[in-house]
């Protein structure tokens, strides 16, 4: 069965080394040294080639959309973040084309220069062939509902691909308040996988529905992982809550997130969250991710031959929603 995981990680070291450590530091990111083992993967990241390939080739992942990780452009001004941007999309290229049948890419934006920011995802779009891309979470502790990313959105619905909202490291407000005073490994783990990167990019979505974001940008489309970061178990609680003659919008909070995203299961291999998922979202709207290498292939494949779909629904899931939603050729 062919196989497709589109949320899939690397980083470049050499260009991560053009950050300034002090950047890096004061937005959170631990010290390759001190992080906690589950987010230590300083081999697998670099690997765009024979460990990576062998890797999928042991679990059956036919395609790897790869997408960088950081820390990375959000972190640098101007001409230096544009071009740390293009450097990164050109080594991804560079990947795929030597492997074009088993990776695809996501462009990594200069988001701090939004026009420039546009600009790089219709290059990486319309000469590399990227197939959309990805945003680590906020920059300058703003969301993509902030006015200043118009030229970004506008130019993903005109490009006609999406744009996956990822977690990044919560703003420092946001770690002081709810997450400091524990051990460094347990705080970063509670702020990050743990539990805050699935709630900061679950209010990246309702903030992009409750602004009115998603009503300007009728055809955005968007894509969350981690079995959809706790949307599925509340969207009836949306409905509830946000009634339309509060917030004033077209069409329900529920509805608005239908019409726009579709999931993955990266990173979460159980089958409870999988069936909220499956209820809520249908399974035309869930794509198959592992999150390598911060999640193991051989798991998230254990998981995908487990899941209790028909047949034709399993292939849905495996590779039929990725290749329909990022046009990939089979």
């Amino acid at each position: 069965m062919r196989i497709v995981a589109l949320e899939e990680h690397f980083t470049v070291p050499q260009l991560v080394s053009r950050i300034p450590p002090r950047a890096i530091a004061e937005r959170g990111w631990p010290p390759g040294d001190r992080a906690p083992a589950a987010m230590d993967h300083r081999n697998e990241l670099p690997d765009l080639g024979a460990g990576r390939l062998q890797d999928m080739d042991a679990a059956g992942i036919t395609v790897q959309v790869l997408s960088e990780v950081g820390p990375a452009a959000d972190l640098l001004d101007g001409t230096e973040g544009v071009a740390f941007a293009r450097d990164v999309n050109d080594r991804l290229a560079r990947a795929v084309s030597e492997h074009p049948t088993r990776f695809a890419g996501f462009a990594h934006l200069p988001l701090r220069t939004p026009e420039a920011a546009a600009d790089e995802l219709e290059r990486s779009v319309r000469h590399l062939g990227f197939k959309g891309a990805l945003i680590n979470g906020t920059t300058r502790d703003r969301f993509l509902d902030d006015p200043s990313f118009e030229p970004i959105l506008a130019r993903a619905e005109r490009l006609d691909v999406p744009l996956y909202l990822h977690p990044g490291i919560p703003p420092e407000a946001v770690r002081k308040a709810y997450y400091e005073g524990l051990p460094p490994p347990v705080q970063f783990l509670l702020s990050a996988p743990g539990w805050g990167w699935h709630a900061e990019t679950a209010v990246h979505v309702l903030r992009m529905v409750l602004s009115g974001t998603l009503d300007r940008h009728r055809r955005l489309r968007l894509i969350v992982g981690h079995m959809g970061e706790m949307l599925p178990v509340m969207m009836a609680r949306f409905d509830e809550i946000f009634r339309r003659e509060v917030t004033r919008l077209e069409r329900t909070v529920s509805q608005t997130i239908l019409d726009h995203v579709v999931i993955t299961t990266s990173g979460f291999f159980s089958t409870a969250p999988f069936v909220a998922a499956l209820m809520t979202f249908g399974v035309e709207r869930i794509l198959f991710s592992v999150d390598y290498p911060y999640a193991r292939n051989d798991l998230g494949r254990a998981f995908l031959d487990r899941l209790p779909v028909p047949a034709d629904d399993l292939e849905k899931i495996a590779h039929g929603n990725a290749d329909r939603v990022l046009k990939l050729s089979v």
